[in-house]
């Protein structure tokens, strides 16, 4: 270990581990009992395959919510789906998905009314609709390619700033940024009444799908790896339909995402190493909160 902690180093006074006393050893000695407070690897939790494999589908199916969405907006926007056949699809949507998540959540304390959300609903659609042909011409200045740009970006700020531990009620970050790119893409459409229908899709997608999502995963577990396959399924599905190599991509990344992620991480975690000891920095454990009041 060291050149003085050899048998040759003075031992009348046992060595102390304290700095503030002076003791008959050189500075660089080192007892032979240093490394006896070791320890590898404390708290370091233990992965399971498929349990990995099963968190990881969250991420795989909002990727796939992301596909979905640009794949009706491309839909509006070459004229191949209307703007009322979406908003009764989003009204039919809304309400199955709105009575499933009161159905699953009981009689929990703190739960809005069924009129509280009525109101919430009817403002955000009354200013939406109201605020559409502004909406619709916001962009009009910014080239098309620099609005693509930007969505796309938003978009990937909402996949990477999403918070998939706990994705009910979705981050503001990745909220706003997925709205960010549905008001840029939908002021592409041919009218406003397409924007319209356009910011609806998005708000049930990126808003409200999460919390049902989090909902069904909480109360029926055993439901959730379902319901990402059929999403991922549905993603991949409808880019086929506009881009064929993109869906092959698309699968590639999902598969490789859900399947072989996961399975990198559990091989990798053998070879996790993480040392502490008493040269570690001081952890204040004790309650400090009757300080700050």
């Amino acid at each position: 270990m060291g050149a003085d902690s050899g048998p040759d180093a003075p031992s009348a006074v046992p060595w102390r581990k304290v700095l503030y006393e002076r003791q008959p050893y050189p500075d660089n000695y080192v007892d032979p009992r240093f490394l006896e407070d070791l320890k590898r690897n404390v708290g370091v939790r233990q992965y399971r395959y498929w349990n990995v494999v099963r968190e990881a589908g969250l991420v795989s199916q909002q990727v796939s919510c992301v596909s979905l969405f640009v794949t009706l907006w491309s839909y509006m926007e070459q004229g191949d789906l209307s703007p009322s056949t979406l908003l009764w699809a989003g009204l039919l949507s809304s309400l199955v998905g709105y009575g499933l998540y009161k159905v699953l959540g009981g009689n929990r304390t703190g739960d809005r009314t069924s009129l509280a959300d009525l109101q919430s609903a009817a403002i955000f659609l009354a200013f939406t609709f109201g605020f559409a042909p502004v909406l619709k011409t916001l962009t009009e200045s910014v080239s098309t390619d620099t609005v693509y740009a930007m969505s796309a970006m938003m978009l990937l700020a909402h996949l990477v700033s999403f918070p998939y531990a706990q994705p009910s009620p979705p981050g503001s970050l990745s909220l706003n940024a997925a709205l960010f790119a549905s008001v840029c893409l939908a002021s592409r459409l041919p009218g406003a009444l397409h924007t319209f229908a356009m910011l609806t899709c998005a708000l049930l997608i990126f808003a409200l799908w999460p919390c049902l999502l989090h909902r069904l995963k909480e109360q029926t577990p055993w439901t959730f790896p379902w319901i990402a396959v059929l999403v991922s399924f549905g993603g991949v599905a409808g880019l086929a339909t506009l881009w064929p190599t993109g869906a092959l991509l698309l699968s590639f990344g999902l598969f490789t995402l859900t399947l072989v992620c996961p399975l990198l991480l559990v091989r990798l975690q053998r070879h996790k190493d993480n040392i502490h000891g008493p040269w570690d920095e001081a952890e204040i454990r004790e309650d400090l909160s009757h300080f700050l009041s």
